[in-house]
């Protein structure tokens, strides 16, 4: 506080790139292709989300974090079956993504990408290095995993269905607060990571848990206690604790966002000077309507003249 005023903060604004590919792939029609036939659906239903999103929130500070790290995270070397129930991106989709990666660059947005880090450390190493600075941070992205970097002046942003939380949101959401996010997973398990947690605790037992005992290391430490507890099959879940121990504690490393990823010296993520050229080429080669050109334009700014899509 100030003179009896709250501080503003300045936001950082930090993107989970993935989602929202990912989410436009799967809903938008196939329409455009490229002179060599390839699919361009994924990347104009993100250029629409990424210009969406730059019209409502006007971000001074923003960065775009991209998953590079599909089969070489430290995470796969920890645990080889980390992810490996997913299939492989399909190339007509991989293709895309350097196309998005492109477009964000060219209207001057800061993109992050690490071969040895996911998406999820560079915008935790990004929370964690910008609120020493004084940043608040909104994380766009509704994967819940990223809750457990919420701070006390930090949201989340669920840009899809418009809804927003804090710290203080998380528990209504998960039914645990923000600061156990990774224990929960790490004793629930995470299917979409293929992390199993441990056997015989589902969401709900894993929630009345930690708000007994507050932590993983705590109920661990405390695992005699469970017995005693009015909670079904207490008793055995004590022994699967036991024998699962090295195991629950694999998982919860496997579920904590790192915040040392290295991140460039371009923190806190002002944004660029806008490409012209290149933002008036991608035009071209992805074949942007005169719509999509205008909201381009608009973002990138006045100086920036885009032609009108071709016939």
């Amino acid at each position: 506080m100030s003179d009896g005023m709250p501080v503003t903060r300045p936001t950082l604004y930090l993107v989970d790139a993935s989602l929202y590919v990912f989410r436009a792939w799967h809903s938008m029609p196939d329409e455009w292709h490229d002179a060599d036939g390839w699919p361009l659906n994924a990347v104009h239903g993100f250029a629409r989300f990424v210009l969406e999103l730059l019209e409502r929130e006007r971000p001074r500070h923003i960065a775009v974090a991209f998953d590079e790290a599909l089969d070489s995270c430290f995470r796969n070397a920890l645990y080889p079956a980390y992810k490996a129930n997913r299939d492989p991106a399909p190339e007509e989709l991989r293709r895309q993504f350097a196309h998005c990666k492109a477009v964000c660059a060219a209207l001057g947005l800061v993109t992050l990408a690490h071969p040895n880090y996911e998406a999820d450390d560079l915008i935790g190493s990004a929370v964690h290095a910008a609120r020493s600075q004084g940043f608040r941070s909104v994380i766009v992205s509704a994967d819940k995993d990223l809750s457990q970097l919420l701070g006390e002046h930090d949201e989340q942003f669920d840009f899809g269905k418009g809804q927003r939380w804090g710290m203080a949101g998380v528990k209504a959401r998960h039914g645990v607060d923000a600061h156990q996010i990774a224990d929960y997973l790490a004793l629930a398990g995470d299917a979409i990571d293929n992390i199993p947690g441990v056997t015989g605790i589902g969401n709900k037992t894993a929630a009345v848990l930690l708000a007994h005992f507050g932590s993983l290391d705590a109920l661990l430490e405390r695992v005699d206690e469970l017995p005693f507890l009015r909670i079904r099959g207490a008793a055995q879940l004590a022994v699967k604790l036991r024998a699962q121990r090295e195991q629950a504690l694999l998982y919860r490393q496997l579920s904590t966002i790192a915040l040392d990823a290295p991140l460039g010296d371009l923190l806190p993520f002002q944004r660029l000077e806008v490409q012209a050229d290149a933002l008036a080429a991608l035009c071209d080669s992805l074949r942007f309507g005169p719509l999509t050109r205008r909201r381009l334009q608009a973002a990138a700014g006045p100086a920036v003249a885009l032609s009108s899509s071709p016939s």
